[in-house]
């Protein structure tokens, strides 16, 4: 890039300094009067308006997504216009907004985890819409698009929500052993991230009921309870999301709410007539050129593939789990669900592998 477009493109990546005007400039100088009141000044005389779609636009892991965002002058301007547009993308604590991408015309720099996977699409006019490849769990959220004409500045806001499930983990020491930071590591080990309060209200919609608090991506500890019962907030409280607000990060502890999309392999079941322990196991998935599951790759399985067994396997992180997506018999609740056998130090059992396509 030429030094000077490299350098514009950088300040208005630099962060999110720039005012958010209601459609015209407004100058701040006095009026005829003198009495302090501001009167406006229109630069070009027309109204810049940027459109995004209200409801949500569904994605999942490793799909192509196109985030839409089209602008438009109300009085229509017809000469052609030097146009800059950002694309950043909203935290869920509200902090700084994390830069996705800026461009001047057709020259564009993308950031972050972005680099290589998000560029414009611009194949109509007066379009801004964004292109995400190869999406990730951590792409999901809020983007806001920003378009830019001199003086005047116009943005508005599309919700990206990944097709996903949700799935309460505590780890093998017992309930309410993770503070913020452990939470956060151990979803990544399972092959998921923390999941949003979005993402728990929608679980919670579909049926998910679950009495123990866990944290979410915001640092809020919160937990879904269909059925109101005494442990659970008492029986006089309404269904719906109990929430004891944001908790300390190092210092308090509770369970984790991880979230999984959809996956790019499969997971199947090995067995042998006697059973396996956890490391025959492991070694029994390497052998047929897999890898033993995770907890977050047996839940996307049982959610997206329909993936039924009712023989328990192991997992990963050392625990004993079987996915049932049609309830019968011997195989646990009435419900469809993942059932865990715990944290076993003996027993032998068979294994859930897991294998990319």
């Amino acid at each position: 890039l030429p030094l000077l477009l490299e350098a514009t493109l950088l300040w208005l990546a630099s962060g999110s300094h720039h005012p958010f005007y209601n459609g015209f400039y407004y100058n701040h100088i006095m009026n005829d009067k003198g009495n302090g009141q501001e009167k406006v000044v229109y630069f070009n005389g027309a109204k810049l308006v940027v459109e995004t779609p209200k409801d949500p636009v569904y994605s999942s892991n490793g799909a192509n997504v196109t985030l839409p965002c089209h602008y438009h002058y109300e009085p229509d301007l017809e000469a052609k216009r030097k146009i800059r547009i950002k694309w950043s993308k909203l935290r869920d604590d509200y902090t700084k907004e994390q830069d996705v991408l800026v461009a001047i015309g057709k020259t564009y720099v993308a950031f972050g985890d972005f680099r290589g996977r998000a560029h414009l699409r611009q194949a109509g006019r007066r379009e801004a819409s964004l292109v995400v490849s190869d999406v990730r769990l951590q792409d999901d959220g809020k983007y806001r698009c920003e378009v830019i004409d001199g003086l005047e500045d116009e943005s508005n806001v599309v919700d990206l929500r990944l097709q996903g499930v949700v799935f309460p983990y505590q780890p093998p020491r017992g309930q309410y052993r993770l503070n913020f930071h452990e939470a956060e590591r151990v979803c990544q080990e399972q092959g998921a991230i923390l999941a949003t309060f979005n993402q728990l209200f929608q679980a919670w919609s579909e049926g998910l009921d679950w009495c123990n608090a866990g944290w979410l991506a915001d640092g809020t500890v919160q937990y879904p309870i269909r059925l109101p019962r005494k442990p659970c907030g008492g029986l006089h409280l309404a269904p719906g999301i109990r929430s004891y607000g944001p908790r300390h990060r190092h210092l308090h502890r509770f369970d984790a709410f991880c979230f999984s999309s959809a996956l790019r392999g499969e997971v199947f079941y090995l067995d042998h007539p006697a059973g396996m322990t956890l490391e025959e196991a492991k070694q029994s998935c390497q052998d047929v050129g897999a890898e033993i599951a995770r907890v977050g790759q047996l839940y996307s399985a049982w959610k997206f593939l329909g993936l039924d067994r009712c023989d328990a396997g192991w997992l990963a992180d050392g625990s004993v789990r079987y996915p049932i997506a049609k309830p019968r018999a011997n195989c646990g609740p009435v419900e469809p669900g993942v059932r865990s056998f715990g944290f076993p130090s003996k027993g032998r059992f068979g294994v859930f592998c897991y294998k990319e396509r």
